[in-house]
């Protein structure tokens, strides 16, 4: 239950300081006023919709138990939305991210809208009579993993046997571009370190008839090399190191002469077209190792091309015998669901009778297997299809609905916000739900905009929203307040003796 919000700087509104008591909660106002604004600030506390207000804070009394934040229920929990360049949310003043304070509203929280046409979209209702099964039966979370693992298994398998049975189409054209690949490298037949070694050589080669002069005008140290020896000993100075010197020297040439010996041996033509070849590779596969990595790909290819009607044999073998097995897991969640489909109509029934509707049917009939399953539902009202019936009815079986699936959703003495719900309803059908309401009011408290007497008059507490100046503001009514606001509701602004009469009529 919430016991107090504040929200600070939210489009018309300034400040909002409400306190609130359990059971039916009711907005009212002319329109315009901010309503809608306020509701949905509200639900951006609980991260249910985008923030508006620069600051809010929300205090409500837990239902639930949370160990990552301690909460336990009956304890209090502090919600606070902070909007700067971005918004920030803290949950008992530990920060808390959007999509983690969306799961821990989801046990608490429950925003009903009329607006949203899906409710009675076939997949939206398996994904709630799951729910129910799971609640109902502890093994039906292991058995609706096992079918959804085994599915994707069967659709990666599915995908693969048509993609052998195109290449079966074409094989023969797959073949030959894989044997001309494998040719056309192979025909190099690359070495991983073949190029830089090939690029040093040329390297070399080029540099060969310069160094060769160098080192012959160089060599008349050798000649030389004893006056420097003689030169170091009159010194008295031990000439080792100059001796070092000029065999290491020497030894430096003569690798060089020897390796001039096998570059002549060399055919600079073979050398040049060598590397071209390999730099063609380099060019289009980005290294001779992914060259060498494409053609030993392009050979299992080839491979698998030969085999292809054994693979294709086998994979069609694997895939009956998944089939076959995804198809009893599809025929056990469908037992689950139409039992729990019992559950929700009887309750959506007990609904109806307060709305004077009667005789929902909620029909499981049996499709082509999908990710869902076998299963797709439908409903009827009274036996006609949902498409026949009038716009009035079928809001009021969504709110049967809606209220039916909230039970098991949120926990009791969660919170409902409800948008609209009696908009362009008639005195009677506004009677209806504001019965339901007020039954429902005795285990949730429930936020909702009302447009009609009925319902307002039901609320155990009543608020206006009003705008003033471009200025909107809220506040809660005592009894003679909701007896004028109630009036206006029926007769406009100028109200009438016969709508004051009505008004009282209604709150007592």
């Amino acid at each position: 239950m919430i016991s107090r919000i504040y929200l600070k700087d939210f489009l018309s509104f300034n400040e909002v300081d409400l306190e609130f008591d359990k059971g039916l909660v009711v907005f009212t106002g002319p329109s315009g006023a901010g309503k809608s604004v306020l509701m949905e600030s509200i639900l951006s506390l609980f991260a249910i919709q985008e923030a508006k207000a620069r600051l809010g804070e929300v205090v409500l009394k837990s239902s639930i138990k949370d160990e990552d934040f301690d909460v336990n229920i009956d304890d209090e929990i502090v919600i606070k939305e902070i909007k700067k360049d971005k918004t920030r949310y803290l949950l008992n003043n530990q920060t808390i991210s959007k999509k983690r304070l969306q799961l821990f509203s989801s046990n608490l929280i429950k925003h009903l809208s009329l607006k949203d046409k899906t409710d009675f979209e076939s997949n939206k209702l398996l994904d709630f009579l799951d729910l129910l099964s799971k609640n109902k039966n502890k093994n039906f979370t292991k058995l609706k993993d096992d079918f959804t693992k085994t599915y994707k298994e069967l659709t990666l398998l599915k995908k693969e046997l048509k993609k052998l049975t195109d290449d079966e189409l074409k094989v023969e054209e797959l073949k030959e571009f894989a044997k001309f690949e494998i040719d056309k490298i192979e025909s190099i037949d690359p070495k991983i370190d073949e190029y830089d070694e090939l690029m040093d050589i040329k390297k070399k080669l080029s540099k060969k008839d310069k160094i060769e002069d160098a080192i012959k005008n160089a060599s008349a140290i050798f000649e030389n090399s004893h006056q420097v020896s003689n030169a170091l000993e009159l010194l008295e100075i031990n000439s080792s190191f100059f001796d070092d010197a000029i065999n290491e020297l020497n030894n430096h040439f003569e690798r060089f002469n020897d390796s001039l010996f096998e570059l002549e041996e060399l055919d600079i033509e073979n050398v040049l077209d060598r590397i071209e070849k390999l730099s063609s590779l380099q060019k289009r596969f980005g290294s001779i190792k992914e060259a060498i990595e494409y053609k030993e790909q392009k050979k299992q290819d080839l491979q698998k091309y030969e085999n292809l009607t054994f693979e294709k044999t086998k994979l069609e073998n694997d895939i009956e015998k998944i089939e076959l097995n995804v198809n009893e897991l599809a025929l056990q969640i469908s037992q689950h669901r139409k039992k729990s489909v019992k559950d929700l109509e009887k309750r959506i029934n007990h609904y109806l009778k307060f709305l004077y509707l009667s005789n929902a049917k909620i029909i499981i009939n049996e499709k082509q297997l999908d990710s869902n399953g076998i299963d797709e539902v439908i409903f009827e009202l009274n036996g006609v299809d949902l498409d026949t019936i009038s716009s009035g009815e079928f809001n009021r079986l969504r709110l049967a609905l809606l209220t039916s699936m909230s039970e098991f959703q949120i926990v009791k003495n969660g919170v409902l916000f409800l948008d609209e719900i009696d908009a362009n309803l008639s005195g009677k059908e506004s009677s209806a739900i504001a019965t339901v309401l007020t039954q429902l009011a005795k285990s949730y408290q429930i936020f909702a905009i009302s447009h009609q007497p009925q319902l307002t008059s039901s609320a155990n507490q009543h608020f206006l929203v009003d705008k003033i100046n471009q200025k909107s503001k809220v506040k809660v009514l005592n009894k003679e307040e909701r007896i004028n606001e109630i009036s206006r509701m029926i007769s406009g602004e100028d109200i009438t003796k016969e709508a004051l009469e009505f008004a009282k009529n209604l709150l007592e």
